[in-house]
């Protein structure tokens, strides 16, 4: 297969690691804002800010400059957090090619708007292909070469049988789906249960405790996610049940993390402020409980969440309550 020239917008964990892994196969020119990450890519092949000290594709190159990462591309991954989503497509939209592929790595709604990336991508760039990239992917186990396996979908169907190749590269599989909603839906659901996963963890509750967060916070995840257009299917695959078993039990998770710190008594700004990534499921959780409550949707896990999030009640609060809650039929809500 011939070359393809392939841009990535975003110099964190992610998005660096996605381009070093595609580079592999393909011209790939990395954008970030920072110049002194730029200059440690293209000279010590390195991004230790984001990724220690793993070694990137000597191939990779990167630049500051958008327009140029952008130009004559054809494929662009979008990788950076969802309240810049916007800003850095619309910078990238003078030089940025009609007809290509436009790909969504991040995992998290607009604030105000509760937009999709994918939906930002039709609003901003029309003439497009927006797509999703996303499944259990931990940024660090994967550029140092350990098997891992994403999911991407397509608004085109077509266009993602004929990227998939691309993308799948050594032990990085790349499969396909055509449920773009449910395949978005599903990363940024499973963020906001791996806080309160974190929020058990860090009171000392068991397996057995996150087991049930996890598996109630799954059914939560489907009921919202077919709600808003998603197909049961994908939250029970790489996309639902993956990310969310990865990001519910990896110490690299930064979601998890938060939930954590929470259960320390610590102020949700306070662990933000200390944190150089995103957690995307504190920014998203807001927009969730609207989307549920517009709906019709309970979501009592998320509902706690999002409780602690806003400062209305605190970790260990929120485990009593729901060590007191009535189990009904496990297809019922709580």
């Amino acid at each position: 297969m011939e070359r393809s020239k392939v841009a990535i917008l975003g110099g964190g964990s992610w998005g660096t690691t996605t381009a070093s892994v595609i580079s592999r196969q393909c011209d790939t020119l990395l954008w970030a804002r920072n110049s002194q990450i730029v200059a440690e890519i293209n000279e010590q092949h390195t991004n230790q800010r984001y990724l220690d000290s793993a070694t990137l594709n000597p191939k990779l190159s990167a630049t500051t400059d958008i327009g140029h990462a952008v130009r004559d591309a054809q494929v662009v991954l979008i990788a950076v957090p969802s309240s810049h989503f916007r800003e850095v497509l619309n910078s990238a939209l003078a030089n940025l090619p009609n007809s290509i592929p436009v790909i969504s790595l991040s995992k998290g709604l607009e604030k105000g708007s509760r937009m999709r990336m994918t939906e930002i991508i039709q609003d901003v760039a029309p003439g497009r292909i927006p797509g999703v990239l996303t499944g259990p992917n931990l940024a660090r186990e994967i550029v140092a070469g350990q098997a891992a396996a994403s999911v991407l979908a397509l608004e085109d169907y077509t266009a993602a049988l004929s990227l998939q190749p691309l993308l799948n590269v050594g032990l990085f599989r790349v499969y396909t789906n055509e449920d773009v909603i449910g395949c978005e839906l599903g990363g940024v659901l499973k963020n906001i249960i791996a806080i309160a996963v974190g929020m058990g963890d860090g009171l000392g509750a068991g397996d057995n405790t996150r087991a049930a967060l996890i598996t109630r916070g799954l059914a939560e995840m489907s009921r919202l996610g077919r709600a808003l257009g998603g197909s049961a299917e994908t939250f029970a695959g790489l996309a639902g049940m993956g990310d969310m078993i990865a990001t519910c039990t990896s110490p690299q998770s930064r979601n998890r993390h938060v939930g954590i710190e929470l259960a320390k008594g610590r102020a949700i700004q306070d662990i933000i402020d200390s944190m150089h990534m995103v957690a995307e499921g504190v920014k998203s959780a807001p927009t969730v409980i609207e989307l549920a409550h517009e709906h019709g949707i309970e979501l009592p896990i998320s509902e706690d969440v999002y409780r602690v999030i806003t400062g209305e009640s605190n970790a260990r609060g929120v485990y009593r309550g729901l060590l007191r809650v009535t189990a009904g039929a496990e297809s019922e809500p709580g």
